[in-house]
Parts: C-alpha cells; structure tokens; sequence
C-alpha cells in the first residue's frame, strides 16, 4: 500500500467520480447500464421533433427508450432511431412505430405489436415507422374547413347583429316577460282550483253517481213484463173506444157520426137564439105583471 501515492488516489477518486457522473447522466435519460437490452432500427421519413432519450411505449406502458437518432444519407428521406427495448419483450413481425405528437408539443414513440406466434424482429432488425401527429393533424386537417366557414360565420353575426338592433326586440322581451308573470298568476290560480273547487266538485260528482247508482238498482227492481202488460192492455181500452166512436151502433157513436142529428142539434140552436133575441127585443110578449088586470094586446 506504500505504493499508492496521494496522485494515484486522487485520479482513482476522479475516474469514480467520472463513473458516477456518466451513470447519474444515462440513469436521468432512462437509461440503465447495467440491465442488459436488446436493440432495433425503426425508420421515418420525418422524426417530427423526436430526441434522443425519448420514451418507447408499447401498449401504453414504457418498454425503452430511443438511444441515438442520424439521417440515412444513402436513402434520402429516411431518418433511423436507434432504440434500446427490454429484451424480454418479443416484437412479432408486421409490427410497425408510431410516432405521436402530444398536446404539450412532446413526442413519443408508440410500437403497434401485432398477432404473429410464429416469427419475430431478430435484435438489430428494421422496423417500419409511420408518423401520427394525432390532435393537431386533425386540427389541421380541418383548418381549410373552417376558413371556408368564416365568411358564412361574418354574415350570420351581421345577420345576428342587425336582428339585435331592431327596437321591436326588447319590445317582444318585455312581452314575453308579461306573458311569463300572466302564466304564473294563471298558475297559482289553477293551484288554488285545485286544492279548493276540485275536491267540491269531485265530491258533487261522487254524489250524482251515488243517485245513478241508486236510480239503476230501482229500475232494476220493476217489473217490465207486468208494465208492457198493463201498456198493451190500455192500448186494447183506447182502440175499443176509438172503435165505438167510429160506430153507429150505440148512442156516442151515432152523435159522432149521424148527420141528422147534428143537424136537428144546429137547428134547435139556432131557434134557440132565435128566440133569444126575440126575448130581448119583446120581452112583454113573454111576460105580463099587471096590477088592475089583464089588458089586450
């Protein structure tokens, strides 16, 4: 140990430090030195503001990170991620990369895995890589939609606008606000109706079917046979009377239907008055009071 001067104790402690520092770095990264990983390609024509470090997701939970990023130069248009995947996960073949922009302006890596038992991505393969800037690809999408709408949203605030500035319109909410207050006050009083002149009423209705109740059980009680007999019976009685009337066979019949008689019957009323006026005109041809005798005519 005499052998260890202080120099070589202070570069040992430097190259430690310098051992802690580099695995404080890649530990910030994500990146475990000490856990062994397997790694793969993926290739995009456009990495959309991907780092270095950046998270790889599978299914929503992280399996990796992205450890280097450098443009193809033998295929134009081609960026590789180098990334760096827990090798117990198995990649099938037909899985691709997907890189998603998030709200805050991130991106992550997502691997779409697909169904396949039978082959997989060997470590240091190529995976196919796709671009998905989620949200804002949509909301760009939909900005030549919308400047098509803002010349239609200008005339329907001046649309809007000039409808506002009509005086009949506050006239029209004042109207309706009467109407609103009237329907209250119709309101409370159907409320009143109800809890007053309703149960009266339904307590008269109670009683009118109570009495129909009671008329229906009398009328049951009668005896239709015994009536329509004394009905037919009567009937009998007036078509005799009539039929007397009409004959000349007894003394009603023949006042009713003999035209001498009530000839003799005109004549003698007729004589009657006769000599009625008679009377009144004469009436001492009729009627003598004398004191001293009778005199002549």
């Amino acid at each position: 140990m005499k052998y260890i001067t202080k120099e070589v104790r202070i570069g040992i402690a430097g190259i430690a430090a310098l051992c802690i520092l580099i695995y404080g770095i890649n530990y910030l990264k994500g990146i475990n030195m000490f856990k062994p990983s397997s790694y793969f390609y993926v290739k995009f024509q456009n990495v959309n503001g991907l780092t270095k470090s950046s998270p790889v997701f599978a299914d929503g939970f992280r399996v990796g990170i992205v450890r280097d990023l450098y443009y193809d130069y033998t295929q134009p248009g081609k960026v590789v991620a180098e990334i760096d995947i827990d090798p117990e996960l198995r990649i099938p073949k037909g899985s691709t990369a997907e890189l998603a922009a998030e709200m805050l302006g991130g991106v992550k890596m997502n691997l779409l895995l697909v169904n396949n038992p039978h082959e997989k991505y060997q470590v240091g393969d190529t995976i196919p890589g796709t671009l998905n800037n989620g949200m804002m690809e949509k909301v760009a999408n939909m900005m030549p939609q919308v400047e098509q709408m803002l010349p239609k949203l200008d005339s329907i605030l001046a649309s809007l606008n000039t409808i506002l500035a009509d005086p009949s319109i506050p006239a029209t909410l004042h109207n309706v606000q009467a109407l609103t207050a009237n329907m209250a006050a119709t309101t409370q009083q159907l409320q009143v109706l109800m809890k007053n002149d309703i149960p009266q009423l339904t307590g008269k209705l109670n009683t009118i079917g109570d009495n129909f109740i009671l008329i229906s059980n009398n009328l049951k009680e009668i005896d239709y046979a015994a009536a329509m007999q004394k009905v037919d019976s009567t009937l009998a009685n007036v078509k005799m009377i009539t039929d007397k009337l009409n004959s000349k066979n007894n003394t009603i019949g023949l006042l009713f239907n003999d035209p001498a008689l009530y000839n003799n019957l005109n004549a003698t009323t007729s004589n009657a008055a006769s000599l009625l006026e008679d009377l009144k005109s004469h009436p001492k041809r009729y009627v003598h009071f004398s004191l001293f005798g009778k005199k002549d005519k």
